[in-house]
């Protein structure tokens, strides 16, 4: 979901964060993105941009991909100097290791610390930083340990625009199937990792373009193979629009939702964000009513289940029915 318009971030340190995150990093940011990271909008982004121009005189380069402007920084050849470490920033790298510790798996969890223990070089003289303050809490977590080899390849896949051949095992399905995919994005959700990415044909034999883009488990991989062939980016890719527009994961027709909530529930929903064009209206004391969309009804079904009586549809009339047939079909299962 896209971060909220800071206004109370200060022009000049917009600039300054904007300037280093070009330099240090040499990658190419859309201005989508970079509204997104600083809070600010796409014209403020291109204000910068010539503020930066004007104040050092550094190239900034362009290109369109569709209708995405691309900016980047262009970099001088010589090698940057070395730049110290805060406390804080290196506190807040250990505490995005310690938070995805479950995510990581044991191999990439060691690579994050090797990296934090060599990063400790860089700190001012007389910092220290506690190893001490941060952990995740473990439940019900995927053990992502085996597949630290799967996504390195994924990276790598990505970082060279390269076709993967896959071999995958879908949760229903008793046997695996081998796809030829061009992976997009992996990202997190309810603590497992998937992969995004769009089908490609393989080299031989008919292919069907499928109706949707592929959204693939992390851990039902059982195998993947970098291909010789690359696929070009697809224009106006755009993670945040696809994903993080409506409530659900599983992406079908959005439709909107009205859900009653009371007590401690009331409470709980109100300190969170389920979707980006939510509206909490206070009914009384001890109840609200959430309206927003989503776009999957298996996910809001199951999501409105976990808060028991607490919880009422209001609409729409299908999700109603459906919840009612849902509680009937548990209750069965308690019948004395």
């Amino acid at each position: 979901m896209a971060e909220k318009i800071d206004i109370n971030r200060s022009y000049g340190e917009k600039l300054i964060s904007l300037f280093v995150r070009l330099l240090f990093s040499g990658e190419s940011y859309s201005l989508t993105d970079l509204s997104q990271m600083l809070g600010c909008s796409k014209q403020t982004v291109l204000r910068l941009l010539d503020d930066i121009y004007k104040a050092y005189n550094v190239k900034i380069e362009e290109r369109m991909e569709g209708k995405q402007k691309y900016v980047s920084l262009k970099r001088p050849k010589t090698s940057l100097p070395i730049a110290a470490l805060t406390e804080m920033e290196l506190t807040v790298l250990q505490m995005c290791r310690d938070f995805t510790f479950h995510l990581l798996g044991n191999k990439l969890f060691e690579e994050a610390t090797r990296a934090l223990l060599k990063s400790r070089t860089l700190l001012n003289e007389g910092a220290r930083v506690s190893h001490q303050k941060f952990g995740a809490f473990q439940t019900g977590y995927i053990d992502y340990t085996p597949f630290s080899g799967i996504i390195c390849t994924l990276v790598e896949a990505m970082d060279n625009k390269r076709t993967c051949k896959l071999t995958y095992q879908a949760i229903m399905e008793n046997r695996p199937k081998t796809y030829h995919i061009n992976p997009l994005k992996i990202f997190s959700h309810k603590d497992t990792v998937y992969l995004h990415a769009q089908w490609e044909p393989p080299p031989k034999g008919p292919f069907k373009e499928p109706d949707f883009d592929p959204l693939l488990a992390i851990h039902r991989m059982r195998k993947v193979e970098m291909t010789d062939r690359t696929y070009n980016w697809p224009k106006n890719y755009d993670f945040d629009k696809i994903f993080n527009k409506h409530f659900g994961l599983i992406k079908d027709a959005d439709f909107e939702v009205e859900v009653e909530f009371s007590g401690w529930t009331a409470r709980y929903v109100s300190e969170r964000i389920w979707s980006p064009d939510q509206k909490i209206t206070k009914i009384d004391d001890d109840k609200i009513r959430l309206t927003f969309s989503a776009s999957s009804e298996v996910e809001l079904i199951a999501w409105i289940l976990s808060f028991g009586e607490e919880a009422k549809v209001i609409k729409p009339e299908g999700i109603v029915k459906e919840m009612l047939n849902k509680v009937k079909m548990t209750a069965s299962l308690y019948c004395i």
